[in-house]
């Protein structure tokens, strides 16, 4: 019955595609006309696409564009599903008929400049980018913006971007030259930031989003110090500007300054909310003192605190080491959706303090209580697993999941959690199935696609076929940073390391995450690029000292880096 219903469902988006609808199909037979020639080729892309055979999509939906050359639908899904499928050819002939269907779309001609980029074609793609960036509409520089994120040779839009401020292209919109300025600093090329911002600063003198950009990158080029100067006169602006108050808070953490953000947060008006940032930031900042002083200011101003409050109030006591008071916070909540968070919290502070037999009664608890609501008590078996996985007790952990599973069957949360459990036990067909099952019920569950596919191409041989999963997952999100990594992460595998390299370092621009450079410095090692490769390595060491897949790729590669790097 799945199975049919979501052949179901692709047929009635094709047909959509295509122009046809399906009381039109009931009441008479289909003319042999574009639309019909259209619909068999369209429905055999989709199906081809929906099992991550991108070549074989891009083949049948050319073909469907083609039998219907005035659907301007057809052309940009054939072009779209072409440069996912990197086949330069075909997407030249879908960008054809696309653009002779809808030769303003800038949606189209975002499409146009991205696929000269690709084709490494400079000075044809600087014009298109430069008519994006004049366009009458105002969101143009925002597709020209998209193309350039897009490329995958990083020194090519690099240069192109260069040759775009050179020529005075971008518009006069401040808000497109921040962009431009990000994309800037997330390129790694500081010189080209800085004319960027110094053009910024220029233009628009009296903006303190200016001074955040030229903060951003004053860090990026390690001159912490400098970016701190300049950010300290934006706290004067602070306490009447929720939003320079935010984005100033932001740039502190940003630079490991969080007891300054904590004090940037502190000016203003105060809710619960700011009083919770404050909190964290004071946490993290190891500021007990500030914190208790927060604390018992607000214990103070509580006379009748509600429950968002005695929540707030139990956390706080948690990053002041208070658990038993945490605990009388937590449980002072007696109703609404807060009790069963503090429920939960209050089970992993007893954890960790070393009461353990009373966690798991409180969470079981949790488990049976017919008042809470299905979320509440699935996130019972979720905690209850975590803290034996923690207890490093595997027996229990599965347990614990079957039970969950037995309660909510086919619970797409909990199939998760116990397929990456069965993955850290090295049971990959275990987990396979657990995330197959997720699939046949959620076929277009990104996320566990793109799991699936990565963990056939780290723990397995079967790399097309992870390739097929990760490359269905790049069709729904394509600038998703972790299935990009994925992505690069096979190609890797597959041996194809030119192009395994450049979507990696796209996955970095994209997300500064410590697998993505752990990842990176592997395939650079192997490449022969070490020193580059060593300055990945010891990024992924100091965003997360214990990532697991840094491990895995220092002692694949047989480096060792010093500690605290």
């Amino acid at each position: 019955m799945v199975r049919s219903f979501i052949v179901f469902m692709i047929a009635v988006q094709v047909l959509t595609l295509c122009g046809v609808s399906l009381a039109a199909e009931r009441r008479a037979p289909l003319p042999i006309d574009p639309v019909a020639r259209a619909l068999t080729p369209a429905m055999a892309g989709e199906f081809a696409l929906q099992a991550g055979r991108l070549d074989e999509s891009t083949r049948w939906y050319l073909e469907a564009a083609e039998a219907d050359p005035s659907n301007a639908a057809l052309a940009a899904r054939a072009t779209r599903i072409a440069m996912l499928a990197y086949d330069n050819a075909a997407s030249e002939r879908a960008l054809r008929l696309w653009r002779q269907n809808a030769p303003h779309s800038l949606n189209m001609r975002g499409a146009e400049a991205a696929l000269s980029l690709r084709q490494g074609k400079a000075r044809q793609a600087r014009r298109q980018l430069t008519a994006l960036l004049q366009n009458p509409d105002s969101r143009g520089w925002q597709f020209a913006l998209l193309a350039l994120i897009g490329g995958r040779d990083i020194q090519l839009s690099t240069r192109v971007l260069r040759d775009l401020v050179d020529a005075g292209a971008i518009p006069d919109d401040l808000a497109a030259w921040q962009e431009f300025g990000q994309l800037a600093l997330r390129m790694e090329d500081p010189k080209l930031a800085g004319r960027i911002i110094d053009q910024v600063v220029a233009r628009f003198p009296n903006e303190p989003g200016v001074v955040l950009l030229r903060a951003s990158q004053l860090q990026m080029v390690g001159k912490e110090d400098e970016a701190r100067t300049i950010l300290a006169p934006l706290k004067v602006l602070a306490a009447a500007d929720n939003d320079i108050r935010r984005l100033l808070v932001m740039s502190y953490e940003s630079l490991g300054d969080y007891a300054d953000g904590a004090q940037v947060m502190a000016m203003g008006p105060q809710n619960t909310l700011t009083y919770s940032i404050r909190a964290s930031l004071l946490a993290r900042a190891e500021d007990t003192k500030s914190l208790a002083v927060l604390y018992e200011d607000l214990r103070r101003e509580s006379v009748a605190p509600d429950a968002d409050r005695r929540l707030l109030m139990g956390k706080i006591a948690e990053f002041l080491k208070r658990p038993e008071e945490a605990v009388t916070w937590y449980r002072s909540i007696e109703r609404g959706e807060q009790r069963t968070e503090a429920r939960l919290r209050t089970a992993s502070i007893l954890y960790e303090t070393g009461r353990k037999e009373e966690a798991f009664q409180e969470v079981r608890a949790l488990q049976s209580n017919a008042s809470i609501d299905d979320d509440g008590r699935r996130g019972a078996y979720l905690m209850e697993a975590d803290l034996y996985r923690q207890d490093n007790d595997v027996a229990a952990e599965m347990d614990v999941l079957a039970r969950g599973l037995a309660a909510y069957p086919d619970d797409e949360a909990l199939l998760y959690a116990r397929a990456l459990a069965w993955e850290r036990q090295d049971r990959i067909d275990h987990a396979e199935a657990d995330f197959r099952k997720i699939l046949i019920s959620d076929p277009e569950n990104v996320a566990v696609l793109n799991a699936l596919g990565y963990t056939l191409a780290d723990r397995t041989d079967r790399y097309q076929e992870a390739l097929e999963l990760i490359s269905r997952a790049r069709a729904a999100e394509p600038d998703n940073g972790a299935i990009v990594d994925s992505y690069g992460w096979v190609l890797y595998r597959l041996g194809r390391y030119d192009e395994a390299v450049l979507e990696l370092r796209r996955a970095w621009r994209l997300m500064r995450d410590p697998e993505v450079a752990a990842h990176l410095g592997e395939v650079l090692w192997v490449m022969g690029q070490k020193d580059e490769a060593r300055r990945y390595l010891e990024e992924s060491q100091k965003l997360e000292p214990d990532n697991r897949a840094l491990r895995r790729v220092l002692e694949t590669i047989g480096v060792v880096l010093e500690q605290g790097q």
